[in-house]
């Protein structure tokens, strides 16, 4: 049998095999439930966020959606229902694990400790760990952070980065957790931690989007660059098959610097910044060599 792979919003004639559907996997979970089930953040600027309107918005978002019409096309449902589900970073595994999710839309660290339990999409986005501080502070390093409160989002990767740095080059920092990147920033902010180190991507999205952007800078010094990747269950080819060739499409087509561009270089909802954030050479490279390699 013969089905288009892809949805008409890719402009992409190609047509091959259906893919194959084994019982447990998802797209025969989705099939049988008549929806598929997108993991989406709430804080997460530029990637997966809220509008005004407590919409789920963002470039992974629209990633997202151009998967949702693969699938579509895939299984011959065009009625197929979306259904979305508010996550955290320290619950989007676990949903992906208990079937609550079916893929997550969001910044997700693709790391070789991640991948012993879920899969990951070929990379998205290319990020560094930085630390935002106030602007006038006398951190350029992160060993300027020795002995201070430095926030941190409960199950970032950050954690461990910053740890690891501290045990090579002989400094402690005193740990301030909050369970969302929304609650590390407004720590710093409120003078609770003297930094939040975090995904610069991530960190350049906070200060955008807050009340004075101008008081905050994002240090030089990286504790490790990091590809993103969309989360799904492990052990499962076929869907996974579908996503890679989905995104492949688009980076092929341009679609995808044409949805980076919409997203990173140009105003965004709901307050019309712009990150300035053009696509780093980094993700120039995942794009013309797509890959799932992990950190």
């Amino acid at each position: 049998m013969k089905g288009l792979l892809y949805s008409l919003v890719f402009l992409t004639a190609a047509s091959g095999p259906v893919l194959a559907q084994t019982p447990d996997g998802t797209l025969s979970k989705i099939k049988a439930a008549g929806e598929i089930r997108l993991g989406h953040r709430d804080v997460s600027v530029p990637f997966s966020y809220l509008d005004d309107s407590q919409k789920p918005v963002g470039f992974a978002m629209d990633l997202c959606a151009r998967i949702v019409d693969a699938v579509k096309d895939e299984l011959k449902l065009p009625s197929l229902q979306t259904r979305l589900q508010p996550i955290q970073l320290s619950t989007q595994i676990p949903l992906i694990e208990n079937g609550t999710i079916d893929i997550v839309c969001g910044p997700a660290t693709n790391t070789l400790e991640r991948q012993k339990v879920v899969a990951f999409s070929n990379t998205i986005f290319v990020s560094s760990i930085r630390a935002v501080v106030r602007k006038d502070a006398p951190v350029k390093t992160f060993e300027d952070l020795k002995d201070r409160p430095v926030a941190l989002t409960t199950g970032s990767t950050s954690i461990a980065l910053l740890l690891a740095r501290g045990q090579e080059k002989k400094f402690e920092v005193k740990q301030v957790l909050s369970p969302d990147h929304a609650a590390s920033f407004l720590a710093l902010t409120t003078g609770r931690s003297d930094a939040f180190v975090m995904d610069d991507i991530l960190l350049a999205g906070l200060i955008a989007s807050s009340q004075t952007p101008d008081n905050w800078r994002i240090i030089d010094d990286s504790l490790r660059t990091e590809p993103y990747g969309l989360i799904i269950r492990k052990g499962d080819p076929e869907f996974k098959a579908l996503v890679d060739k989905t995104l492949g499409a688009l980076m092929k087509s341009e679609q995808f610097a044409e949805l980076y561009a919409k997203w990173f270089t140009k105003p965004i909802p709901p307050k019309n910044v712009n990150l300035n954030f053009p696509m780093p050479a980094p993700l120039k490279d995942a794009v013309a060599h797509p890959n799932d390699k992990g950190v």
